[in-house]
C-alpha cells in the first residue's frame, strides 16, 4: 500500500455516467464540497474526473502557500533531489515501510468483480489527492447532521455532546453564602456574640452550618459564628474570618467580638447570583460534557442532559501477514494497530468494540461491510491496488460514494473515505502504522467529532524548536512534543522515528504538527493536532462504561 497509488483501473459502475443530471455553481471548490451533499445515488468518482475537480483548489493552495512553489499536478514523478524519493527512510516505499505494505496490479477478485473493467482497458489514472485541509473539512461536512439528540442521566452524559446550550435553571449561589469559617456580622464593631435560639449562653455556640437557614435577623452591633456555605442571615453585612477575631469576656457578663481593623461591607460573603443568573447560558451546544461540566450542571439545578449519542464505530484491520500475539516470524509481523486503534476512538468518546482481524479476502471483506451496522468503519490496510487490497473494488460493488480517494498528505497518502450508505460511512486507512494515524487524524476525527455534534476545535499553532524538511508538494504531519524555551515560550520539538512504519515517535509525542509543504524553519510557527490524552493519561472512555443502547436512566 505505497503512499503514491499505483497504476490499475478504477472507474464508475457499468452504465453510470459521472455527475448526470447534476448542476455545477461557477466555484469549482464549491463542487469539491458538493460532494457531500450531492445526489444520493452512490457513486465513485473516477480518477480522471477527480484531478479535473481538485485541480483548481490545488493551484488556489498552491497561491495562498500550501501547495508549494506550483501545485501539484497527480501522477508527478520524484526526482532525485526530493527527499522523499524511493529509498528515503520517510517514504512508504523506502526501508522504514512496513512489510504489509503491498503494491501491484489488481486483479477482479471479490463481488465487485463484475463491475471491474477488463485488463484490455490500461492501467487506471492516478486519482488527484485532495490538499489535507480540504480533505479534513470534508470529512467533516460529510455528516449533514448528527444523530437525534437523547435525554441521558448526569451519570451516563460524560463524554458525549451537548445538543442543547447548558442554561442556569438557578442562581449561583442561590442565595448569599459564607465564603470562609468565622462570624456573620453586621454593622461596625465591636459586636455582642449571639447564640441560635435554643442553645445554651456558655460554651462555643455552633452558629450557622451550611445546610441550615437562619431563621432570626441580625441586629446591627451583632455577630454569629457561621461556617462555609451557609446562609447568611438577614441583616448580616460582612463575613469576619474566624483567624482575624478575637473573643473576649467583659467584666460586665456576655462575649465581645473584636476585629483589629475595619470589616468593610460584603467581605468574604458569596452573593446569590455571583456566578450566573437563572436563564444564564454556562455551555453552548457543541460542548464536550467533561467531569467540570458534570458538576456545573448538577450546581445549576440538573438531573439529566440532552446530549448527542455516541457515534459507534467498528475496526477492521485485514491482513494475512498479521499476528496477535508473540514475536515476529517467518514473514508475518505483529499487528499493531488493533492494539492502538480502539483506545484511540475510546479516548475520541467513539463506542468501539474489539477490533476485528479479517483474512485478505474479497468476499469476507464485501460480508463483514455489508453485515455492519456501526456510523463509522474504519478499515486498516487495502487501500492501493495490489492483488490483494480490496477495499475499493469492495466499495464498488457496495454502490458506495467515495468522497475523499487519497490525500496530499506525507505519511498516509493513499487514505479514503466513502458514504456507505445516508449516515454510514467509511474511513480507509493505509496499513503502516503511522501512516494509519495520520488517516485517522485526518478523516476519521472530524467525521466522528461531526457525528458526535461536537464542535471543531480552533486552529492551535505552536513555534517549532528545530527545522523540519518538507515534501515538495504535500503536507507532512510530523509527531512533536512540548519543549519550554527562553526565548520563545512553549515550543514544539520534532522527533524522530517518525516514517510511516514507524509509533516510536507518535508513542512519545504530545501532538502532530501539520507541516507545510516546502518545510518550515525553528521559531515557524504551525498548526497542532493534539493527542486526545493529556500527560499523565491512565485512559479514556472506558469500553464497559454505559452506552447509548444499555445506560440507565437514559430514554
Amino acid at each position: 500500500m505505497n503512499d503514491r497509488q499505483p497504476g490499475g483501473t478504477r472507474g464508475e459502475p457499468a452504465g453510470a455516467t459521472p455527475d448526470e443530471g447534476r448542476s455545477r455553481s461557477s466555484d469549482p471548490f464549491d463542487d469539491a464540497l458538493a460532494l457531500v451533499n450531492g445526489p444520493e445515488q452512490p457513486r465513485v468518482r473516477p480518477g480522471a474526473e477527480a484531478a479535473t475537480l481538485w485541480a483548481p483548489y490545488v493551484a488556489r493552495g498552491a497561491a495562498a502557500g500550501e501547495g508549494g512553489d506550483a501545485p501539484y499536478t497527480p501522477g508527478d514523478p520524484y526526482t532525485p533531489d526530493d527527499p522523499f524519493a524511493p529509498g528515503d527512510p520517510f517514504a512508504a516505499d523506502g526501508p522504514g515501510a512496513a512489510p504489509g505494505n503491498r503494491s501491484g496490479p489488481t486483479g477482479p477478485t471479490g463481488p465487485a468483480a463484475a463491475e471491474d473493467p477488463p485488463p484490455s482497458s490500461g492501467p487506471r489514472p492516478t486519482p488527484a489527492a485532495v490538499p489535507w485541509h480540504l480533505a479534513r473539512d470534508i470529512a467533516r461536512r460529510a455528516v449533514t447532521e448528527p444523530p437525534a439528540p437523547r435525554t441521558s442521566a448526569l451519570g451516563a452524559a460524560l463524554g458525549r455532546t451537548l445538543a442543547a446550550p447548558l442554561t442556569a435553571l438557578t442562581d449561583l449561589p442561590s442565595f448569599d453564602t459564607s465564603a470562609m469559617d468565622g462570624w456573620a456580622v453586621a454593622g461596625p464593631g465591636p459586636w455582642r456574640l449571639d447564640h441560635p435560639a435554643g442553645t445554651p449562653e456558655s460554651g462555643s455556640p455552633p452558629g450557622i452550618l451550611a445546610g441550615h437557614a437562619p431563621t432570626e435577623v441580625l441586629l446591627d452591633g451583632h455577630a454569629i459564628a457561621i461556617a462555609t456555605g451557609a446562609r447568611i442571615p438577614s441583616g448580616a453585612t460582612a463575613v469576619l474570618r474566624s483567624e482575624h477575631g478575637e473573643v473576649r469576656a467583659p467584666g460586665g457578663g456576655g462575649r465581645r467580638l473584636y476585629a483589629p481593623q475595619p470589616v468593610p461591607p460584603g467581605q468574604d460573603i458569596r452573593p446569590c447570583g455571583q456566578e450566573c443568573r437563572r436563564g444564564d447560558q454556562l455551555l453552548p451546544a457543541g460542548a464536550l460534557v467533561t467531569p467540570a461540566a458534570l458538576g456545573l450542571a448538577a450546581a445549576a439545578g440538573y438531573d439529566e442532559l440532552t446530549v448527542h449519542p455516541r457515534p459507534r464505530a467498528e475496526v477492521f484491520v485485514l491482513g494475512d501477514e498479521l499476528l496477535d500475539h508473540g514475536l515476529p516470524q517467518e514473514g508475518r509481523i505483529r499487528d499493531a494497530l488493533g492494539p492502538m486503534l480502539v483506545p484511540w476512538l475510546h479516548a475520541l468518546g467513539v463506542e468501539t468494540p474489539g477490533a476485528r482481524h479479517l483474512a485478505d479476502d474479497a468476499d469476507t471483506l464485501y460480508a463483514a461491510l455489508a453485515d455492519s451496522t456501526a456510523d463509522v468503519v474504519i478499515t486498516t490496510g487495502g487501500t492501493a491496488s495490489g492483488p490483494v487490497d480490496h477495499v475499493h473494488p469492495t466499495l464498488r460493488g457496495l454502490g458506495a460514494e467515495v468522497l475523499v480517494d487519497g490525500v496530499a498528505v506525507r505519511p498516509g497518502h493513499p487514505m479514503l473515505l466513502a458514504r456507505l450508505a445516508p449516515g454510514r460511512h467509511l474511513v480507509g486507512l493505509p496499513g503502516n502504522p503511522l501512516a494509519a494515524v495520520s488517516g485517522l487524524c485526518t478523516l476519521a476525527e472530524p467525521l466522528l467529532c461531526a457525528l458526535a455534534g461536537r464542535r471543531p476545535a480552533p486552529p492551535y499553532r505552536v513555534p517549532l524548536a528545530a527545522p523540519v524538511h518538507g515534501h515538495p508538494h504535500d503536507t507532512r504531519l510530523v509527531p512533536v512534543a512540548y519543549r519550554d524555551d527562553e526565548r520563545y515560550g512553549l515550543m514544539a520539538a520534532p522527533l524522530h522515528f517518525h516514517g510511516p512504519a514507524m509509533l516510536r515517535g507518535i508513542a512519545a509525542a504530545d501532538a502532530l504538527a501539520v507541516v507545510p509543504p516546502g518545510g518550515a524553519k525553528r521559531g515557524n510557527e504551525l498548526e497542532l493536532l493534539e493527542l486526545p490524552w493529556p500527560a499523565g493519561w491512565s485512559g479514556g472512555w472506558a469500553p464497559d462504561a454505559p452506552t447509548d443502547r444499555n445506560a440507565s436512566g437514559e430514554r
